[in-house]
């Protein structure tokens, strides 16, 4: 029997974001666009592009996460609208794309792809926000699916 191909960050997912934190399923990164409280969530699961691809536990873990994080950013930031998307059409590794949308930001109503440039963090700024988000995100993070459900 062979051996599970280990999880490795798509290439684009590492250019584009930080880590923040693991939680038992996923990775929870920033992405560094500082227009918007834009984050993605990537499941540690090789060769996995669809969220019908995670097994049934993997898959209510994923889900609890998801949900346990919207609940964070919505607090942290107050926004007018969360998006939640896992599109993968540019990149196909499942990752779950969570926005905090303002009626204020440069995109809105629309989607914010393609709409302005990324404009990156500068790096001590982003260091000091994934260090003020940290403890507060451990706080939030829900414990590991047992059954599925």
């Amino acid at each position: 029997m062979s051996e599970p191909i280990p999880f490795q960050l798509a290439d684009a997912l590492q250019r584009d974001s930080n880590f923040v934190a693991d939680w038992p399923l996923c990775q929870l990164r920033v992405m560094n666009d500082q227009q918007y409280p834009w984050f993605v969530m990537i499941p540690r699961r090789s060769a996995v592009t669809e969220l019908i691809d995670l097994t049934e536990q993997d898959y209510w873990q994923c889900l609890q996460e998801i949900r346990a994080f919207s609940g964070w950013l919505q607090q942290q930031f107050q926004p007018d609208k969360l998006n939640i998307a896992a599109l993968g059409n540019m990149v196909p590794q499942l990752h779950i794309h969570q926005i905090a949308r303002f009626r204020t930001d440069l995109a809105w109503p629309a989607p914010i792809w393609g709409k302005v440039p990324m404009q990156p963090y500068p790096e001590v700024k982003l260091q000091q926000l994934i260090e003020l988000w940290q403890p507060s995100l451990v706080a939030r993070m829900p414990s590991p699916s047992s059954n599925g459900v």
